[in-house]
C-alpha cells in the first residue's frame, strides 16, 4: 500500500544524492575509462580499428537506445527495485568485460553495460527528482548532480590511466565492482521506493520502434566513416529517421505511452534536450580524440596521458560551485547561453594543435577554457531538462536526458570519426618529410578537424539554447513556496 510523505522531510535525503551522483560518476565515466585503455586493449585483443571504436560506441549505443524504455520500467516497476537490478547488472557485465579474451567479448560485455546502465541511470535521476521537488534544495542537489555528470567524462580518462598504468587495462571495466557494491548498499539502505501511481501499461511497440530507430541511426553514421553517399549509410541513416518518425506517431495515438510527448514539446526541455545531445557530443566524442593525441601523437603513457586531462575536470570543480550561487541570482539561461561558446572558443584553441607542438602551450589552455564554458552548462542543465515534470513522468523524463546525451555521444563519436578519416585521407606532407612524421601530422590534422566540429557543435547549443530557453529566472527555475509540503509517493 503506498502512501504519501514529505519530500523534504524525507530522512537521509543528502547522503541518497551522495548514492545517486556516484551511479552519474559511474555510468558517464565508464563512457571514457577505457578510452586511455584502448591503445593498450587493441594490442592485447589483436582488435581492428572498428573494433576499437565499437568498444565507446556499443556502450553508448546501448544506453542510450535503451533508456526510454529503462525510464518506463523504473517508473511502473519501482525506481529503487531498477536501481538495484541496474546496478547488479552493471556489475557484472563490467566482471564480464575486464575478463574478455577477444575483441567479440568485449564488445558485448560493453553493449551488456550499456543495457544496464539504461535501467541504472534514469532510475537514479527520477528517485532524485521525487525526492527534491523544488526549491533552493532542489538546485543545490541538481547542481551537485550535474557537475558530477559532466565531471565523470574527465574522471574517466584520469582513472584509465591510473589503472592502465599501475595494474592493467581489465581494470577499467573491473574497477566497477567496487562502485555497485557501494551502490548497492547506500541504495538499499538509503533511498526511498516510489513508483507512478494509476494504470500502468507498458508501450511495447514505441520501445520497438524507438530502440530499432535509434540503433539504425547510430549505426547509420559510424558507416559514414566509408563516405557519406555510400549505400548502407544512407539506407541506414533513412532506416532510423523513418522508425523515429513512426514512433512519434504512435506515441501521439497510445493510451501509455513509452515518452509522452508533452515531456519533449515543453519549449525549455526540448531546449535542454538538445544542448545535451551537443554536450554529449563534445564530451564522449571529442574526449576520445583528446586521448589519442595525448598518446600516440605526445607519446605520453597512459597515466599521463590520464593526468594530462585532469586540468579540465579541476577546474570544472572550482568553477561548478561559482555557477551554483549565481544560478539564483541571474537564472539558467546567461549560463546556458555563455557556457558552450565559451568551451566552444577552448576546442578552437585546440585545434591549432601540431604534431611537434607541447601539451603546455597547445593543450593545456584549451582544457581550462573548455572547463569553465562546460561547468556553467552543467549546473543549470539537468535542472531545466526535468523543469515542471509530474513525478509520474520522472523516469521517462529523465530517461530522455540521460538518452539526449548518451545518444548525441554515439551520434558525435561516429560524426568526428568520419569527420577524422576524412581528414586524414585528404592529408598532404610537406615533400621529404620523414614517413613516421607525415603520419603523425595525418593524426594530428584528423584530430584537429573533430576538435573544430565539436566547437561548432557548441555554437549551435548556444544558439539552440538563446532560441528555446526562455523566460525569467523564477519561471526557469522550480520554486517551492512551501517545500515541506511536497508529497511523494513512497512504497
Amino acid at each position: 500500500m503506498s502512501r504519501t510523505v514529505s519530500a523534504a522531510r524525507t530522512p537521509n535525503r543528502w547522503w541518497a544524492l551522495v548514492v545517486l551522483a556516484l551511479t552519474q560518476l559511474v555510468v558517464v565515466l565508464d563512457g571514457t575509462i577505457v578510452n586511455i585503455a584502448l591503445p593498450q586493449a587493441q594490442e592485447q585483443l589483436g582488435l581492428s580499428d572498428v573494433e576499437r571504436q565499437w568498444v565507446v560506441t556499443a556502450y553508448a549505443l546501448a544506453f542510450g537506445a535503451l533508456l526510454l524504455l529503462g525510464g518506463r520500467i523504473a517508473d511502473y516497476w519501482g525506481r529503487k527495485r531498477t536501481y538495484l537490478v541496474g546496478m547488479l547488472g552493471f556489475g557484472v557485465a563490467s566482471a564480464f568485460g575486464g575478463l574478455a579474451q577477444n575483441g567479440t567479448e568485449l564488445i558485448l560485455a560493453r553493449g551488456l553495460q550499456g543495457v544496464f546502465a539504461a535501467l541504472l541511470a534514469p532510475a537514479a535521476l527520477a528517485l532524485l527528482t521525487v525526492t527534491f521537488p523544488g526549491g533552493r534544495e532542489r538546485n543545490t542537489a541538481f547542481a551537485v548532480f550535474g557537475t558530477v555528470a559532466g565531471a565523470g567524462a574527465a574522471v574517466g580518462l584520469v582513472l584509465g590511466g591510473v589503472l592502465t598504468e599501475f595494474a592493467d587495462w581489465r581494470w577499467c571495466l573491473l574497477v566497477n565492482v567496487f562502485f555497485v557494491i557501494v551502490g548497492l548498499i547506500g541504495g538499499m539502505l538509503l533511498v526511498k521506493e516510489s513508483k507512478a501511481e494509476g494504470d500502468n501499461r507498458y508501450d511495447v511497440l514505441g520501445a520497438i520502434t524507438v530502440t530499432l530507430g535509434l540503433g539504425s541511426l547510430v549505426y547509420g553514421f559510424s558507416l559514414a566513416e566509408g563516405g557519406w553517399g555510400e549505400l548502407d549509410t544512407i539506407g541506414f541513416l533513412a532506416l532510423g529517421v523513418g522508425l523515429l518518425v513512426l514512433f512519434v506517431v504512435i506515441e501521439r495515438r497510445v493510451a501509455q505511452p513509452l515518452l509522452p510527448l508533452r515531456i519533449v514539446t515543453n519549449r525549455v526541455r526540448g531546449g535542454a534536450f538538445l544542448v545535451q545531445a551537443l554536450v554529449g557530443s563534445v564530451m564522449i566524442g571529442a574526449m576520445l580524440y583528446l586521448a589519442f593525441h595525448l598518446q600516440i601523437v605526445l607519446g605520453l603513457d597512459p597515466l599521463p596521458a590520464g593526468l594530462a586531462s585532469l586540468p579540465m575536470t579541476a577546474v570544472i570543480m572550482v568553477v561548478a560551485p561559482v555557477a551554483t550561487k549565481l544560478l539564483p541570482a541571474i537564472g539558467p539561461r546567461p549560463l546556458m547561453i555563455g557556457g558552450p561558446l565559451i568551451a566552444a572558443a577552448g576546442l578552437v584553441y585546440l585545434s591549432f594543435i601540431t604534431a611537434d607542438g607541447s601539451y603546455l602551450v597547445q593543450v593545456l589552455p584549451a582544457l581550462i577554457v573548455i572547463g569553465v564554458g562546460m561547468a556553467m552548462v552543467f549546473v543549470p542543465l539537468q535542472n531545466l531538462a526535468l523543469s515542471g515534470v509530474a513525478p509520474h513522468d520522472a523516469g521517462a523524463a529523465s530517461a530522455t536526458a540521460n538518452s539526449a546525451m548518451q545518444i548525441g555521444g554515439s551520434i558525435g563519436l561516429s560524426v568526428f570519426t568520419a569527420i577524422y578519416a576524412s581528414a586524414v585521407a585528404g592529408f598532404s606532407p610537406a615533400a621529404g618529410t620523414a614517413a613516421g612524421v607525415a603520419q603523425l601530422q595525418a593524426f594530428t590534422s584528423g584530430y584537429s578537424a573533430a576538435f573544430l566540429a565539436s566547437a561548432v557543435g557548441l555554437v549551435l547549443a548556444s544558439v539552440i539554447a538563446a532560441t528555446l530557453i526562455r523566460g525569467s529566472k523564477d519561471e526557469l527555475l522550480p520554486q517551492a513556496a512551501d517545500a515541506s509540503s511536497a508529497a511523494v509517493p513512497v512504497h
